[in-house]
């Protein structure tokens, strides 16, 4: 039997990138053909584990920065099941009334994250397809959480990588920079190549079995993706080099994602 967080209708046969993330990070919203395939990639690629936890605190560190800049607004897509350090908790930390939408296509995270939600009025959490933007910014329960016309933080956090070139990664940040007001941010952490190059390849072909196989982008493409936004320092660097916490500043680079963050503005 299944347990009664799982809605109805879930595959549970095949692996999914947002409840393997779940499991590695000490999740417990997962099933075996899950944890099966994490262990398999932890196998095939040792620092895979890392890379997940270095990912999150990114994700953490994007938030309090954000927060601190005055954005009171949280579109996080590909936001994957919540676990220890979820946007909303950072966010409405810094300030109690910031607004966030968690946005995922999986079912499992996007029930799971509105049964924490429940009792949150500031909070709330949607399927949908980063593929389709338009959808996902006229959500009735985007447009009635989030207001447009005032700036947001966009996060697309260890998302972009399970998006194909033919699907237009680029246009794809442009309809959300049409879509918001100036001020606006958008933060990304993307797949790039690691030191240990056939531990990821094991990765990434193993991803190939899933509905959403992982494109390793190098740093420079990754930065072409996000022509239009204003890159703020320190740049487009190994996640673990974006603004670390001062007990970290001496932890070595996590070379196999890099993240930052852009701004907008009225003139692009």
């Amino acid at each position: 039997m299944l347990p009664d967080w799982v809605p109805d209708g879930v595959d549970i046969t095949t692996p999914n990138a947002a409840r393997v993330y779940d499991y590695a990070l000490g999740g417990f919203h997962n099933f075996e053909v899950d944890r099966q395939f994490a262990e398999e990639a932890r196998r095939a690629w040792p620092g895979v584990t890392q890379v997940a936890h270095d990912n999150r605190a990114f994700l953490g560190r994007v938030v309090r920065w954000l927060a601190g800049s005055g954005v009171r607004q949280f579109l996080d897509i590909g936001s994957g099941i919540p676990t220890l350090g979820n946007v909303h908790e950072v966010a409405q930390y810094a300030a109690a009334d910031a607004r966030v939408v968690y946005v995922d296509i999986d079912p499992v995270a996007v029930a799971h994250s509105r049964r924490i939600l429940a009792d949150n009025r500031y909070a709330t959490a949607v399927k949908g397809d980063l593929r389709q933007p338009q959808a996902i910014l006229g959500h009735p329960e985007v447009t009635g959480m989030l207001d447009l016309s005032e700036p947001v933080g966009v996060l697309l956090v260890a998302v972009l990588h399970f998006i194909d070139d033919a699907d237009d990664p680029a246009g794809i940040l442009q309809q959300f920079a049409a879509a918001t007001a100036p001020g606006s941010y958008v933060a990304v952490s993307h797949a790039a190549p690691a030191t240990d190059a056939a531990g990821q390849e094991n990765v990434r072909r193993l991803y190939q079995r899933t509905p959403t196989s992982l494109h390793v982008r190098s740093p420079a493409r990754v930065a072409e993706l996000l022509a239009g936004w204003q890159l703020l320092e320190p740049g487009l660097v190994p996640i673990s080099d974006w603004h670390p916490d001062p007990e970290d500043a001496d932890d070595p680079p996590q070379h196999a994602v890099v993240g930052g963050v852009a701004g907008w503005s009225a003139t692009g």
